[in-house]
């Protein structure tokens, strides 16, 4: 595989410039109390950082047990962890976190930067490979349209529980998040389950799927910053 400067260029702008978009959507809903700046940077940039964890752990997992069932269930359960993870570490944490919709916020912000990655290297593979420019700006957009707003949707059932548990005590911020985990890694594998295994048979009616769901988070969006008034 040949990489230059120029592919990597290409595929870096293609990958992170289309997430960004999408977090500027999605930030539009947190406008009356919005999250500092560089709060949401880090909790972008440790969503990427995430994306290189979960590159390295799911070929272990792909090395050991092939294309089956059972990898993608553990793919989807190594992706949600690390979104998690990295939202958990940079803004559930903080000071910043001073309001209910601010955990759907956070989730969603690493989950844009974790799809940045993921989609700088698809691109990044389709250049190097050969592919026609136009093509892989194309198959680009694929993504930007399907699998961010996947990561999105998954992510964001973290950030749902994360946000309803905001004023529980301990014990019921631990249960509301596990809850949300267990919502995010089922529907993370369902999805691949059906892309995947259904041979692009069952792919416009999963994206279809989606972006049902996506609209059912802008209406809990709302319900969300009812909480935080």
């Amino acid at each position: 595989m040949n990489i230059d400067s120029t592919a990597v260029l290409i595929a870096s702008l293609g990958g992170i410039l289309p997430s960004l978009a999408w977090l500027w959507f999605w930030l539009r809903e947190d406008k009356l109390h919005p999250e500092p700046r560089g709060r949401l940077m880090l909790c972008f940039i440790a969503g990427m950082a995430g994306g290189v964890v979960a590159l390295f752990l799911e070929k272990m997992v792909f090395e050991a047990y092939g294309l089956v069932t059972v990898t993608l269930i553990i793919w989807a359960i190594i992706e949600e962890s690390v979104k998690y993870g990295a939202a958990s570490a940079t803004g559930l944490a903080s000071k910043d976190f001073d309001e209910p919709v601010d955990g759907l916020i956070y989730l969603i912000t690493a989950a844009l930067g974790f799809s940045a990655l993921e989609n700088t290297l698809y691109l990044l593979g389709h250049i190097s490979d050969g592919s026609p420019l136009l093509q892989s700006i194309a198959s680009g957009n694929m993504r930007f349209i399907g699998a961010s707003l996947l990561h999105v949707v998954s992510s964001s059932a973290i950030g749902y529980a994360t946000a309803r548990s905001f004023y529980w005590n301990l014990k019921g911020k631990i249960a509301w998040r596990a809850f949300g985990l267990v919502v995010a890694i089922t529907l993370h594998a369902l999805f691949n389950l059906f892309i995947i295994q259904g041979n692009g048979r069952t792919t416009f009616a999963v994206f279809g799927t989606v972006w049902t769901i996506a609209i059912v988070l802008l209406l809990l969006f709302e319900k969300i910053k009812k909480f935080s008034r």
